[in-house]
């Protein structure tokens, strides 16, 4: 095995970790809202973005578009989002999200702000801003570089054909 980066290694191994706790934990919130992870992906990009098109919408949550079907499916069956005609092609239609679905979002929104209060009410105010910025400037390179990452091969299959 090849010598690795330490701070690479617990980068890794940290997201990991916090990959598993989420899911954990969204599971949990699941159980209480009825509404599934993927499910608040959804609403939030079309609070956000406003009404656009399936497809669109599927892009945009980097998802294929009928995983994100069922999402919109369940969203509308509970009222948080609507099916309307699109304005500028009217045989199409454009999702765009209800009163109840963005009050349902900023519930969210604000269980979201409560909770990362709460785990780094210890921090410094200038740690907080730190970990903001390179917080964001990671998930900004990973987008980046997914499609190259997607296209390497494996660590495993080159290790397979040695």
């Amino acid at each position: 095995m090849s010598e690795t980066d330490p701070a690479i290694d617990a980068i890794a191994t940290q997201l990991v970790r916090l990959h598993r706790l989420r899911d954990r934990a969204m599971a949990q919130i699941k159980d209480q809202s009825g509404i599934d992870p993927a499910g608040f992906v959804v609403l939030f990009r079309l609070v956000c973005d406003g009404p656009m098109r399936s497809g669109a919408l599927a892009e945009a949550v980097h998802s294929d578009a009928s995983t994100v079907s069922r999402q919109v499916a369940i969203l509308v069956e509970r009222g948080l989002v609507l099916r309307v005609a699109d304005p500028d092609d009217g045989r199409a239609t454009v999702l765009e999200v209800t009163d109840a679905g963005r009050k349902a979002a900023e519930r969210i929104r604000a269980r979201r702000q409560e909770s990362i209060t709460i785990i780094t009410e210890d921090w410094a105010e200038a740690d907080r801003a730190d970990f903001a910025r390179l917080l964001t400037r990671f998930v900004t390179d990973y987008d980046a570089a997914r499609q190259v990452l997607l296209n390497r091969p494996s660590a495993l299959n080159a290790t397979e054909n040695e």
